[in-house]
């Protein structure tokens, strides 16, 4: 059965044969085993080049960033999946990468889109930063939807990862038109939005990256890979010191039974 395209039945990303192992032109033995680090491969892995100096720095310093923030969703469903079935690690793990999506880690690629069309947006009308973001801002509030971006349920203050990553962009010279808008969207919050939203880490990791020259397509891939590492990290744990169980107790007594009344037992 033909679903969906046929043709360009081809990829650039790696082949073998008896002799060899061929990843991106490069022989995988002779040239990167022992003499490329993990990010260096994995930048070259979905860009095809071997990143620069800056952009291997910023892949780590994001991937530090987003790679552990207590026991979030991601980190419960994968602790209780093992806590059900310990033989799966890869289960537990694979559990706790599917609650990745827009509202917790994967929130990097909404933002990173938006900033993107922004930043497009202003190249193409010539109005300035600020009044796009102005804007921008404007048409969510008015579809009641968040601003990607920018405001922090936890850090209301200010998100500590996302001042430092910034601050880094700053000070290598990295910091393009992607920060810019981001700023400049954090900027027109209490005008726009009726309250001030600090930068998020989600805003900040794209606006960084994508003034690095990382590929839009590909920004999920950065906290999903950054979030497998804590998650291998808490899986271990849970085998050590389980608490799985302990978090699903916990919250059976938080919540409280509104539904019909059962019937009470039949008198004998």
């Amino acid at each position: 059965m033909r679903i969906g395209k046929q043709d360009g039945n081809l990829t650039a990303i790696a082949t073998a044969d008896a002799d060899s192992i061929t990843v991106r032109g490069k022989d995988l033995c002779g040239d990167l085993i022992g003499k490329v680090g993990f990010t260096d491969y994995f930048y070259f892995l979905v860009t095809g080049a071997m990143p620069t100096d800056l952009q291997r720095f910023f892949t780590d310093a994001v991937m530090v960033a987003i790679a552990e923030h207590g026991l979030v969703p991601s980190v419960q469903a994968a602790r209780l999946t093992l806590a059900a079935a310990p033989e799966a690690t890869q289960g537990a793990i694979a559990a706790g990468i599917l609650g990745m999506g827009t509202v917790v880690a994967g929130s990097s690629e909404v933002a990173g889109r938006f900033l993107a069309d922004l930043v497009a947006e202003a190249r193409e009308s010539g109005q300035t930063y600020d009044e796009v973001a102005s804007a921008g801002l404007a048409a969510l509030k008015a579809a009641r939807q968040k601003a990607p971006g920018i405001g922090h349920p936890q850090h209301s203050g200010g998100d500590p990862r996302a001042n430092v990553l910034l601050a880094l962009a700053d000070e290598k010279g990295v910091s393009g038109d992607h920060v810019r808008m981001l700023r400049a969207l954090a900027a027109a919050a209490p005008a726009a939005m009726g309250r001030a939203l600090p930068i998020n880490v989600s805003g900040a990791i794209p606006a960084v990256m994508l003034d690095a020259g990382y590929p839009l397509g590909a920004m999920k891939g950065l906290p999903i890979l950054a979030r497998t590492a804590s998650l291998v990290a808490h899986v271990y744990e849970e085998t050590q010191r389980p608490i799985g169980f302990i978090m699903s107790n916990h919250a059976d007594k938080a919540i409280d039974y509104d539904g019909p009344a059962g019937r009470p037992p039949a008198a004998e």
